[in-house]
């Protein structure tokens, strides 16, 4: 395939991260001004921000950092680390962990899957410290796991200081880091994600149910986690699918339980009803050849890192258009996963998006006559252009 085709396919590959001065759209109203402190509307897919207030601003997260607790639970599982059968000794600690409970019992045993349930369903935070103690041996222990889980999701406004979100100055986040947790739990680990869509979980004959009003009122919400004190207000961090797209919604400090549903769900409604997503091509697809010198091969096969995603207004996909370069003189050896060239996607002569291309494979050096070969090839070429 040569570049001016691929060029022209490629307007509908390549996924964007679009300003909202690009997103100019007739007849598209303004995004719903909500009653809270901050919020945000992300696509799971493409992770774009559609709509954000304040996204960035610091401010308690309250139970929604028992999304970060259960995130390391499920992590630490898939690595094998701890297992979901394996008992869990309650200590007298959890089990005086004040606030909203699971209601474990100090000097039993409680499994790894149970007391997950118990975090993500009933918001417990015994059960959170229990897990935390069982991974991390203590609470301080586990808040530094946390911190530096949140720096690898890029989580650059979140501190953490206990599995719980009980109030400490120094415990922090923010909407946007809590789109970017919630973006990793729905891809990660989809088995564990079904917890979230759980009404209610009865443990120690005591039934409770979850405190997202939203699986209850929209058939489309699977997920993920409320919080409140009466420093952070209401917060909510919720999902939902629609026609195969997802968005994620999180909202902090509205004024009560029925206000954090409400301000999510327009959120919601505005996401879908406006934007489409559509992923095109997955990572690893070869979309083109890249010539090579002095290599084994003369040529590469180039592609890009991330899924090929797109998250736009509805009906502005046909507007866009693309191109691709290739670094000049490429040379061996040439490692998979270099950076061989750029993509740039515009639109209405804006660039929306830029992408690196990379080697989809190694190049070797060539031999000695190979490199002589080239060597005087590119002598000539030089002195022609």
């Amino acid at each position: 395939m040569n570049i001016t085709t691929f060029a022209k396919r490629l307007c509908l590959l390549v996924p964007l991260i679009i300003t909202p001065a690009a997103w100019a759209v007739e007849m598209m109203p303004s995004a719903p001004q909500l009653a809270a402190k901050a919020y945000v509307l992300m696509d799971a897919s493409s992770g774009n921000v559609l709509v954000e207030n304040n996204g960035d601003q610091r401010l308690p997260p309250a139970s929604l950092t028992k999304l970060m607790t259960a995130y390391i639970a499920t992590l630490e599982i898939r690595r094998g680390q701890i297992g979901e059968n394996d008992p869990v000794t309650v200590s007298e600690n959890a089990w005086r962990t004040g606030g909203s409970r699971m209601f474990i019992k100090v000097g039993t045993q409680v499994s790894v899957s149970d007391l997950l349930h118990g975090i993500i369903i009933q918001s417990g935070n015994d059960a959170s410290v229990a897990l935390s103690e069982h991974i991390a041996g203590s609470e301080d222990a586990f808040a530094d796991m946390m911190n530096k889980t949140a720096g690898e999701l890029g989580m650059t406004n979140s501190h953490f200081m206990n599995p719980t979100g009980l109030p400490n100055p120094e415990h922090y986040s923010s909407a946007h880091d809590m789109a970017l947790l919630a973006r990793a739990i729905i891809h990660e680990d989809p088995t564990h994600y079904a917890i979230y869509s759980q009404k209610e979980f009865f443990w120690n004959g005591i039934k409770q149910p979850n405190r997202n009003l939203l699986l209850w009122r929209d058939k489309t919400v699977d997920g993920l986690k409320t919080g409140h004190t009466d420093e952070a207000g209401y917060c909510m961090v919720s999902s939902a699918v629609r026609d195969g797209q997802r968005l994620i919604a999180v909202v902090f400090g509205t004024n009560s339980e029925v206000a954090r549903a409400a301000e999510t769900q327009k959120l919601l409604t505005y996401g879908f009803r406006f934007f489409e997503t559509q992923t095109f091509y997955q990572k690893g697809v070869e979309l083109a050849q890249a010539p090579v010198w002095k290599g084994t091969t003369n040529q590469v096969k180039a592609g890009l890192a991330e899924d090929l995603t797109m998250t736009m207004p509805k009906g502005q996909l046909k507007k866009l258009a693309a191109s691709m370069t290739m670094n000049p003189q490429l040379m061996a050896p040439i490692a998979k996963g270099d950076v061989i060239g750029k993509v740039e996607v515009k639109l209405d002569d804006k660039v929306v998006h830029s992408a690196d291309l990379i080697a989809l494979e190694p190049v070797e050096e060539g031999g000695i006559f190979r490199r002589v070969w080239d060597s005087i090839r590119l002598f000539f070429y030089g002195l022609f252009n």
